[in-house]
C-alpha cells in the first residue's frame, strides 16, 4: 500500500481519493477550502494537510483534480505547491483537465509525470468506474496505473507527455457533436406529437445509440438539469480543444458551433447546469 497526497477535494477529487483509502492506501489530502479537506478526512480517516508542499512532503504519490491551468500551475510550481517537497522517486498524477502545454509543462519539471484526464463524470469517480486517458513516459505509467485502478474501470496509456489532455479533448468533441443531435431529435419528436418512451424503445438499440442518449433522453425530456457535468466546464473543455485545433491546423466547425449554444444557454442561467441542457435552447 502506498502513501498519497491528493490534491483537490471537489466532486471528482473527494470520491476518488475515497477509493484509495477503502484500498488501504494512506491519504494525505490539501483542498483550498480547508473545511472540504476536513469533511473528507472525517468520513475516511486520513490526514488534512496545510498546503501541497506539506501534503507532498514524503509520498510515494501525489495527485490533483483542481480546476485549471493556473490552479494546477499554484498547486505543483507555486508558493507552497508539491513539486518542491517531492521524493525524487515519487509519481505525479494529474487528473484535471487542462492544457496540453501545461502537461508537458509538468513532465518537464518531474520525469514521473502523469497526465491522466478522466471521462465518467462524478458518477463515475463515486462508483470507482472511471475511464482515465494517460499521456507519460512508460517509467511514470507503471508507476502510476497500479494506484489509478482503485477508482478506475479503464486505463489507457495513449502516449507521450500532453497526449492524455489531447484524448480528453477528443473526448469532448464527441460529446459536443452527441449532444448537438441528441437536442434535436428530442425536441422533433416532441414537436411530432410521438410517445418519447416508445421512441426511446426503437432507437436506443440502434446506430443511434449513445451514452447520451441512454442515460439523459428521459431527464432531458421531463427538463432536469441539476447534476451531471456543468456546461461551465464543458465550455472551458472545449475552449481548450479549440485552442489545441488552432496549433495543430485541424478545423472544429460542429465544436465551435455547439460552444455558442452552450453561451446561449450560460445566458439564460444555465451555467451549472448538465451538459445535457443544451437543449434548453430549442424551443418545445
Amino acid at each position: 500500500m502506498a502513501e498519497i497526497a491528493f490534491i483537490g477535494m471537489g466532486v471528482m477529487g473527494a470520491p476518488m481519493a475515497g477509493h484509495l483509502a477503502r484500498a488501504g492506501h494512506a491519504v494525505t489530502v490539501y483542498n483550498r477550502t480547508r473545511a472540504k479537506a476536513e469533511a473528507w478526512s472525517a468520513a475516511h480517516g486520513g490526514s488534512v494537510a496545510a498546503t501541497p508542499a506539506e501534503a507532498a512532503v514524503g509520498k510515494d504519490a501525489v495527485i490533483a483534480c483542481v480546476g485549471n491551468d493556473d490552479d494546477l500551475r499554484a498547486v505543483t510550481l507555486g508558493e507552497g505547491g508539491a513539486f518542491a517537497a517531492m521524493r525524487d522517486d515519487a509519481v505525479f498524477i494529474d487528473h484535471t483537465t487542462v492544457s496540453a502545454h501545461i502537461a508537458r509543462e509538468l513532465a518537464g519539471a518531474r520525469a514521473l509525470s502523469v497526465d491522466a484526464p478522466v471521462s465518467g463524470g462524478q458518477a463515475g469517480a463515486e462508483a470507482g468506474t472511471l475511464a482515465i486517458m494517460c499521456g507519460g513516459s512508460p517509467a511514470a505509467m507503471a508507476a502510476a496505473e497500479p494506484i489509478m485502478a482503485a477508482y478506475a474501470a479503464r486505463i489507457v496509456h495513449v502516449g507521450a507527455a500532453g497526449a492524455g489532455q489531447q484524448t480528453k479533448m477528443v473526448n469532448q468533441i464527441a460529446i459536443a457533436g452527441v449532444l448537438g443531435g441528441l437536442s434535436e431529435a428530442l425536441r422533433f419528436a416532441q414537436a411530432s406529437g410521438l410517445d418519447l418512451d416508445r421512441v426511446f424503445e426503437a432507437v436506443s438499440g440502434g446506430a443511434a445509440q449513445s451514452w447520451q442518449m441512454v442515460n439523459r433522453w428521459q431527464s432531458m425530456a421531463e427538463d432536469r438539469f441539476d447534476f451531471g457535468f456543468a456546461i461551465d466546464w464543458m465550455r472551458k473543455d472545449l475552449g481548450l480543444a479549440l485552442e489545441e485545433a488552432r496549433a495543430n491546423g485541424s478545423t472544429l466547425p460542429v465544436t465551435a458551433l455547439v460552444d455558442q449554444f452552450y453561451a446561449e444557454v450560460q445566458k439564460m442561467g444555465g451555467a451549472r447546469q448538465d451538459t445535457s441542457a443544451l437543449v434548453r435552447r430549442l424551443a418545445k
